[in-house]
């Protein structure tokens, strides 16, 4: 029977290092290039670019009055379709938080 070839703890260290660098290299390269595609933007519909206007116009108004109450906004929905304008307003009116 032959004998099995021995290797330093040195070689068994410097390996396992190795595979380990090579790992997070390729996750890195994984996660840079999964950045790099951007979701596509779903269009707008122009009923809910005018509700959004509508929404801007008033928010203006109570500004510009001195109040700092802000305005409650409800999305309607309409009977026969999905487009209430929910996501497009929350995208929209995110940042105003």
């Amino acid at each position: 029977m032959p004998k099995p070839i021995r290797m330093s703890r040195h070689a068994w260290v410097a390996a396992w290092a190795a595979l380990c660098a090579a790992c997070l290299a390729a996750t890195a390269k994984l996660n840079a290039s999964a950045a790099q595609d951007p979701q596509p933007e779903k269009s707008v519909s122009a009923e809910c670019v005018e509700r959004i206007a509508d929404i801007e116009t008033q928010l203006a108004k109570v500004k510009q009055e001195g109040k700092e109450d802000g305005v409650l906004v409800f999305s309607q929905v309409q009977v026969g379709t999905e487009d209430d304008c929910r996501d497009d307003l929350h995208n929209h009116f995110r940042g105003d938080q």
